[in-house]
């Protein structure tokens, strides 16, 4: 027997990825720069070697750590797909391995935490005692976004249910 197309497209579908902001490249240039300017002071002033080298060597090391946190939080990936009778989360950690999550849209309830201002802190699903956050990753002003459009799609799911 030949098997069968589906043809039933999702509610909602997103792909979930962190920023992909040039923060540390832009490190790496100011460190290059401050010890070009800073070269001809320690030449010249032969009692600032060791302190410059001291903190020549901190930077070099805190770069270094921030560089390979932020490329491990790059491979941090959320894949959503809500369909009329189940949400699927596939979730890709850092190290490579990957986690999928089913919940009932009849019964999930999607929190949100909030700060002062009414930016979203935090997603959550709940489902019964179980809780899984969505998007741990994100920027606040792209959490805010994602949970207006999702928070809609899941609505959608429940009344058609």
């Amino acid at each position: 027997m030949p098997m069968q197309a589906t043809t039933t497209a999702p509610l909602f579908s997103a792909a979930l990825r962190p920023d992909r902001s040039p923060g540390v490249v832009g490190g790496w240039v100011a460190l290059v720069v401050a010890t070009v300017l800073a070269s001809p002071l320690v030449l010249f002033v032969p009692e600032m070697l060791l302190p410059a080298s001291a903190a020549f060597v901190a930077g070099v090391v805190s770069m270094s750590l921030l560089s390979v946190q932020q490329s491990h939080r790059r491979r941090m990936r959320q894949q959503v797909t809500l369909w009329p009778d189940q949400l699927e989360i596939a979730t890709s950690q850092k190290k490579g391995e990957r986690v999928l999550k089913r919940f009932d849209p009849k019964t999930v309830r999607l929190i949100l935490d909030r700060d002062d201002n009414e930016k979203v802190l935090a997603l959550r699903l709940r489902s019964g005692k179980e809780e899984f956050e969505l998007g741990a990753f994100l920027t606040p002003q792209d959490k805010s976004s994602f949970a207006k459009a999702f928070g809609t799609a899941l609505r959608k799911a429940r009344q058609e249910a």
